[in-house]
Formats: C-alpha cells, sequence, structure tokens
C-alpha cells in the first residue's frame, strides 16, 4: 500500500503531514503515520488548531484548568497550541535524530496578526521558541514585506525557521535572501550554523484557484486549455530559483561553515478543483531535497494511487515559463494575482485566529469554577 509514499521518499521528497491535534496525538494516529505512511513532519497553521481545537476532543482538562487560573484568552490558545507542538515534536524526536535534524519537525506560527510588523513577530518567534522548547520546533513566519527582516532576524538568533504563505517567485527570491542574510548574521554571532534549518512554504494550489477563476472568466479556448496549469508552473520555476541561489559563491561561503539549504516547502497541495487529479501537486512536484506537507486526504489518496515516476520539475522550466507567459498574455496580471493571494493568506489565517480567540473565550467561560 505504501509503495507510492515510498518512492515519493526515495525521491528525495519528505512527507510531512498538514494537520495536527490532541487527538491524532494522544490516539497513535500521529505515530501510525510515521510508521506506516513516510511522515516525517508535521505543520500547522492558525485554521488547523482552530478546527482542532473547536471540535473540543482532548482539550477540556486543560481548558479547564486554564480557566481556573483565570488567564487571559490569548495565554489559554498559545499554551494549548505549544503544547500539542511539544507533544508531537516527541513523537517525531526519532526521525529528527536519524536524520540528523533534516526532518522531524514540527511548525508553529506566529500570531497572524502581528504579519505586518516586524518587530513583534520576532518577539513573538522568540517566545514560541522558548516556550515550547524542543530541537525540533521550527516557527512560522509569513512572507509578507514585514516578515522578511523578521526572518533575518531570527535566524540570525539561532532560531530555525518555516517561512510561510510564500505565492510570487519575486518574495521568494526575497526570502532565500533572507534567510542567508540571518545565516551570515548567526556566523558572525559565533553560532553552529549546522543546528538552523529553514523551508520555505511556496502554496501550491491556491495559485491555480485564483488564475483559473479568471480563465473561466474569459471564456475562451486559450484561457481553457491554460486550466490547471499556472499553479505547478510557478512551483517548477521556484525550484529553479532554488537551484540558483544555493548554488551561488554567496551560498558556498556559508556551506564552508556548516550551513544547510533552505529547502522549498510545497504547501496547499490539497487540489480545490474535482476536475483535476487529487494528487496532481504531489505527482507533479517531485524534486531532491524538497517538502510536501499534505492535508491526509492527499497523503491517503498517494498512497493509494499516487503515479511516482521520478523527478518531475527539473526538466520542466522551459514549459512552465511558457505557461505563465500565456497566462499573463490573456491579460491575467501574475502580479495581481501573487497580491491577492497574500493579502487573503493573511485575512483567512487572521479570521482563523479571530474564530479560535471567540470559541476558546466561551470555553474558558463555560468551564470557568464558580466562586467560592
Amino acid at each position: 500500500m505504501t509503495d507510492a509514499l515510498k518512492r515519493l521518499s526515495e525521491e528525495g521528497v519528505a512527507i510531512w503531514l498538514d494537520d495536527l491535534s490532541r487527538k491524532r496525538i494522544t490516539s497513535g494516529n500521529l505515530a501510525e503515520l510515521i510508521d506506516q505512511q513516510h511522515v516525517v513532519g508535521v505543520t500547522t497553521n492558525p485554521t488547523i488548531f482552530q478546527k482542532a481545537i473547536s471540535s473540543g476532543d482532548g482539550y477540556e482538562q486543560q481548558v479547564s484548568d486554564l480557566a481556573a487560573r483565570k488567564v487571559t484568552v490569548d495565554e489559554a490558545i498559545r499554551m494549548i497550541t505549544t503544547a500539542d507542538v511539544r507533544d508531537a515534536a516527541d513523537i517525531l524526536r526519532p526521525v529528527f535524530d536519524a536524520t540528523d535534524g533534516q526532518d522531524g519537525r514540527v511548525s508553529i506560527e506566529v500570531d497572524p496578526r502581528l504579519a505586518h510588523n516586524t518587530k513583534a513577530t520576532i518577539a513573538e518567534a522568540k517566545q514560541l521558541a522558548w516556550l515550547v522548547d524542543r530541537p525540533n520546533t521550527l516557527i512560522k513566519i509569513p512572507a509578507t514585506k514585514a516578515g522578511l527582516p523578521a526572518i533575518t532576524e531570527v535566524i540570525g538568533l539561532g532560531i530555525s525557521v518555516n517561512v510561510t504563505l510564500i505565492f510570487s517567485l519575486e518574495r521568494y527570491r526575497e526570502v532565500m535572501d533572507a534567510y542567508l542574510a540571518g545565516l551570515e548574521k548567526a556566523k558572525e554571532r559565533g553560532l553552529d550554523l549546522s543546528l538552523i534549518r529553514s523551508v520555505a512554504s511556496f502554496f501550491v494550489s491556491r495559485v491555480d484557484t485564483e488564475i483559473d477563476k479568471r480563465l473561466d472568466a474569459l471564456g475562451t479556448p486559450e484561457a481553457k486549455a491554460l486550466r490547471g496549469k499556472s499553479a505547478v508552473a510557478n512551483a517548477r520555476l521556484a525550484y529553479q530559483a532554488y537551484e540558483e541561489v544555493f548554488s551561488s559563491d554567496r551560498f558556498s561561503a556559508l556551506d564552508r561553515a556548516g550551513a544547510r539549504k533552505q529547502r522549498p516547502l510545497w504547501a496547499s497541495t490539497g487540489v480545490k478543483d474535482p476536475a483535476f487529479r487529487d494528487t496532481m501537486y504531489v505527482d507533479d512536484l517531485v524534486a531532491p531535497n524538497t517538502v510536501n506537507t499534505m492535508p491526509e486526504a492527499t497523503l491517503l489518496a498517494t498512497e493509494d494511487h499516487g503515479s511516482i515516476t521520478g523527478d518531475t520539475v527539473t526538466g520542466g522550466y522551459e514549459q512552465a515559463r511558457a505557461d505563465l507567459d500565456a497566462v499573463e498574455r490573456l491579460g491575467i496580471s501574475y502580479d495581481d494575482v501573487v497580491q491577492v493571494l497574500e493579502d487573503e493568506g493573511v485575512e483567512k489565517f487572521e479570521a482563523s485566529w479571530n474564530d479560535l480567540l471567540k470559541s476558546t473565550e466561551a470555553e474558558l467561560e463555560r468551564l470557568s469554577p464558580s466562586e467560592g
């Protein structure tokens, strides 16, 4: 059953699960996925936590204790989410040790309301790293303009980072530059560069969702022929940029000091259009030294009928560029699309966080002990 996932791993794609809940941890499900489905990491985001905590499974005792202590709702959420990340990190610790820190990692995101505040993002990243207190944690920082200098500073402090919400090739290059600048700071501070890891989460399916919506509005045969091609093209060109940056003289100097490459991570790989193969964003993005973080449905679909045929990225740069150029020629602005997606991404995570605040506050009130 797991041949496709095994082949994917053998091609150099680390399989991470894009989900976490206390039930998944306590039931043994996460351990089972690691053991049987080749899962070697976990990513979380505000939406994932909002769904997990709202479902209530396994959180009542902790929420009751927090209510008794009369903590603020913000503190309650941090205590709950960091507890889950810490426990997941402990389950993944053997993978972390076996891969010399490459995998076995769990990501936790800074408060999305701080996405446009550099100083607050840095402070929150430091606090989260301290709270979780596990070497196999990645702190997620969004690739907003304010996020870029935060990435440099946090990496420069020796904290490993998952850069999230990357949609555009230009922003991705800025992210890689921020990572290298952070490594240079860490080197100046005398830190061990080999202990600092990073992934750059390049979002996939949402690019097709936004561009295909605009192609459908045009309705021409040329527009219809381009449906479902933009996201993979965009990701392949991102990998080309990765190859270029991490073969540069600038990185070579850091490499000699023990630095590791920042791996591209394909995020948002669940297919949203039923017209497409449900494993498309896995099968078509196989390349060495990458990560694919998948919702469980995509993971199980890949296990069942994924088509892993070797590297499907590095030979496709010319076609990828042609596909994006064809979309642009139809009057669909790439720059506008990626800006809309970044803005929406921040807004969606902020909305999920606000929903989480409301539902957690209601639970704290419900479980608050009566006075006396």
